[in-house]
């Protein structure tokens, strides 16, 4: 298990970066990064977000909450399961570019009354004319380069009317060489293990995340480091 050079963002692209990738193989991985994303916790991470967004907010107020790059819509049927435990009321709904993993989601998703998803370009004209409470962004931004990040993150803040909830992942050699492990018992899905070493290489430093923010116009956000090296980035709307 060899270190790798961290000092920058890899320009490397990943499999799944391929909008036509489907049939088995598209349905399996989703299901492993899934598995993977579960078993390491990093699901809470994004939920524990929205709860974070949602403090000192009323529960008989319709939340609208979206999830861009959401695959195979897993978070949301887990925001949407909490969200009735809490007797809260939830719109949710799932973007993503690949029509094959938004069919995938709708199937999934049959018995979720509060959710719909749709193939869409987020830079696009028909998204940036919508508004939304909360937006998700997990496991997204690192399929990006820095100043479409920036970009993203501006437009994503004037649609937003409470904040944006970023979950990703820590770029480092420990991070790295870990995966590698877990995947060698536990993945057996070479495009997983490829896009998983190769996701975390595209990740990111504090430093980096720091960066981005001052190229944002808000004042209100808090950055975390979680388990399993995740960084939790909230970015609220001054009310």
């Amino acid at each position: 298990m060899l270190k790798q050079d961290i000092s920058r963002r890899t320009d490397k692209t990943e499999i799944m970066d391929d909008f036509d990738l489907k049939g088995p193989e598209l349905r399996k991985t989703l299901s492993d990064l899934d598995n993977i994303n579960s078993w390491l916790g990093g699901n809470q991470i994004t939920l524990d977000g929205i709860k974070e967004l949602l403090k000192g907010h009323s529960k008989n107020k319709k939340i609208k909450i979206v999830d861009i790059g959401c695959g195979n819509g897993s978070i949301l049927r887990k925001v949407a399961a909490w969200g009735k435990s809490q007797k809260r009321e939830f719109i949710l709904i799932g973007i993503d570019a690949n029509e094959h993993a938004i069919q995938i989601a709708k199937e999934k998703s049959k018995k979720f009354e509060n959710l719909s998803f749709e193939k869409l370009n987020i830079f696009s004209d028909s998204f940036k004319s919508n508004q939304y409470d909360i937006i998700l962004c997990t496991l997204t931004l690192h399929h990006f380069k820095d100043k479409e990040i920036i970009s993203l993150l501006n437009q994503l803040y004037t649609q937003a009317k409470l904040g944006i909830v970023i979950n990703d992942l820590h770029r480092s050699n420990s991070a790295y060489i870990l995966f590698q492990a877990f995947c060698s018992v536990f993945v057996n899905n070479e495009i997983a293990r490829k896009d998983g070493l190769t996701s975390i290489l595209r990740g990111f430093k504090r430093s980096d995340l720091l960066r981005y923010q001052e190229d944002i116009s808000c004042s209100s956000f808090k950055i975390s480091w979680k388990w399993a090296f995740r960084y939790q980035w909230i970015i609220k709307k001054e009310q």
